[in-house]
């Protein structure tokens, strides 16, 4: 009966709140906490980060142009929009550009949503670009192409997520799966 009475306590401290997210829990974060500035997204229209407050968050810094990293993470965010289901309503993926001299806002409009029909696009001028950039302590330089034009960018390529409260909760990381990304946003939408 002692051990049983044991075994019961032990088994409910290790049950006790902890939340075991597959992305790294940066709750209580410093940064990341609005954009430098309104950002214009896709449509014409200037967000901020609290105008999608009551949805999971998702942001990626990236660039159209980018031949491998970009379009494996947001394909890789569209595949948890679709092991969501209808939870998927409550989530917002945002991708940021950060070769604003070449992603327009119409080829952001092109670009973005063809991973999800809910993705959206921002984008601002080089310098709003880049104090966002250091909100959110995302690294991002060009490196130079055979021609002015066709220059690469080096860029952090993790993802951000924030709860429906508006609070930055996870940091994904390049790779991350969408059976992991897709369980993260579920207990972020149960109130983990």
């Amino acid at each position: 009966m002692k051990h049983a009475l044991i075994l019961a306590l032990l088994l409910l401290v290790g049950c006790g709140g902890t939340t075991k997210f597959s992305g790294t829990d940066i709750s209580g974060a410093s940064f990341g906490r609005e954009f430098s500035a309104p950002l214009t997204d896709h449509t014409g229209q200037l967000r901020r980060l609290a105008d999608y407050q009551g949805k999971v968050v998702v942001i990626f810094f990236g660039y159209i142009q980018c031949p491998d990293v970009c379009p494996t993470t947001m394909s890789a965010l569209a595949e948890a929009m679709q092991l969501l289901g209808t939870d998927a309503q409550r989530v917002q993926v945002l991708f940021i550009t950060v070769d604003p001299e070449r992603d327009t806002r119409e080829l952001l409009a092109a670009y973005v949503p063809q991973f999800h029909p809910s993705f959206v696009g921002l984008s601002a001028d080089v310098a709003t670009t880049a104090a966002t950039a250091q909100e959110f302590k995302v690294f991002y330089q060009k490196q130079p192409g055979s021609k002015a034009s066709t220059y690469t960018v080096d860029h952090s390529a993790n993802s951000f997520v924030y709860d429906p409260q508006g609070r930055l909760r996870l940091y994904l990381m390049l790779g991350e799966s969408p059976q992991r990304i897709a369980a993260d946003i579920k207990l972020l939408l149960g109130g983990a």
